[in-house]
């Protein structure tokens, strides 16, 4: 399965689960690539704004992220790292609960789903386990993300995986574009450009 780069920036309406919009980034850097993009979003019991900014290497491996919300309870700000031997920091402090992570993904993004598609081989029918750094939406809470990608189809068009995860009992078909970026993602968001 070969994709395409991604575009220079791409955009999702968010929906069902929360109302809102989302826009996202993509420099190609010298040894990687970095994401940014934002979310605003209402959801039923909260409104929230996430920024983000994520740093990846040649291999689509999580290196840095830095992300920022605004909520009625202020505005806060989180840093993650992601070391040698997989091992992570938040705001510079270890945390082992996420050793073995390669990806970020965030609560308020359909973007994050992209990584493991570029990073890893893929073979129809094969699902592969896919642990991440996972980035809460309304107070960028940090938690490990059990979830597991299993490719179910490839058109010249588009792919689409069944996605689960243990974390959240939660499954459901991601269709993704040829760059690797979510087109439909059932009770989240719909890709626009």
């Amino acid at each position: 399965m070969r994709l395409k780069p991604p575009p220079a920036a791409a955009s999702w309406n968010h929906q069902d689960a929360r109302v809102g919009f989302e826009v996202a980034f993509f420099d190609g850097l010298k040894a990687g690539h970095r994401l940014t993009g934002h979310t605003t979003a209402s959801e039923p019991s909260s409104l929230w704004s996430v920024g983000y900014d994520v740093t990846v290497d040649d291999a689509w491996r999580t290196l840095a992220v830095h992300a920022m919300n605004v909520t009625t309870a202020g505005m806060r700000e989180v840093t993650l790292n992601r070391g040698a031997g997989d091992r992570w920091t938040v705001n510079g402090d270890p945390r082992p609960v996420l050793d073995g992570c390669v990806d970020v993904d965030f609560e308020s993004s359909a973007v994050t789903n992209t990584l493991p598609i570029h990073r890893l081989e893929f073979i129809v029918g094969k699902g592969i386990d896919v642990p991440a750094a996972f980035v809460q939406a309304e107070d960028l809470r940090i938690e490990r993300l059990e979830q597991r990608y299993t490719l179910t189809e490839v058109t010249p068009e588009r792919l689409v995986f069944h996605y689960e995860s243990s974390t959240f009992d939660f499954a459901c078909k991601l269709e993704y574009d040829m760059a690797g970026l979510v087109v439909r993602y059932p009770g989240i968001a719909t890709r626009d450009v």
